[in-house]
């Protein structure tokens, strides 16, 4: 589970735990980390966790390799992890931009090459994208987060395609959600 710390990727890590998933958490604040997988293995759960830089393409396929090791097998990649810092683009934000489209874009593209291989490997696997509601409309202050979201869906889409009946494709679409998103916005009139 890339983006793992907080938020959606917290929340669906707990719920698959409590369903009987063995978990492997990821993202740059192993804090959190730890705090999750030590709640998640007082309840039961069966949980591991690394630190996960997803703008880092390296990181990703040790990612999955410690996942392997830990677990024997990766069965679902769910790519999470996300950047929201809304601003108009007259503001030219551009180093968020930047960071947006390494967080959101490249770094689910970065996890479907690692992936990829070992579920071509074991012929099955699933990728679960999490994009947004955004994935469809565009808004004042939010045009370059809704490209990279609707990026996700668009290559989501063309990945199903191409990979064959026995690796899936899923894409979550939320809408306004509570967590700590909104604490990536920089202007304070957003």
């Amino acid at each position: 589970m890339a983006g793992a710390s907080s938020g959606i990727g917290e929340a669906t890590a707990r719920f698959l735990a409590a369903k009987g998933a063995k978990v492997v958490l990821g993202a740059r604040r192993i804090e959190n980390l730890q705090t999750i997988a030590a709640e998640i293995q007082a309840a039961g759960g069966a949980v591991r966790f690394t630190a996960l830089d997803v703008t880092q393409k390296e990181q990703l396929i040790e990612f999955l390799q410690f996942a392997q090791t830990q677990f024997g097998r990766v069965d679902v990649l769910v790519n999470n992890a996300g950047l929201m810092p809304l601003s108009l683009i007259e503001q030219l934000k551009v180093e968020e931009w930047d960071k947006m489209i390494d967080v959101n874009l490249k770094g689910v593209l970065y996890g479907i090459a690692a992936a990829l291989p070992i579920f071509q490997a074991q012929n099955s696997g699933h990728f679960v994208n999490i994009t947004s509601i955004a994935d469809r409309w565009v808004g004042p202050t939010a045009t370059i987060y809704c490209a990279t979201k609707h990026a996700v869906r668009v290559i989501s889409e063309g990945l199903r395609q191409e990979v064959g009946s026995n690796i899936r494709v899923t894409i979550i679409a939320p809408g306004a959600t509570e967590s700590e998103l909104p604490n990536t916005i920089s202007d304070p009139e957003m």
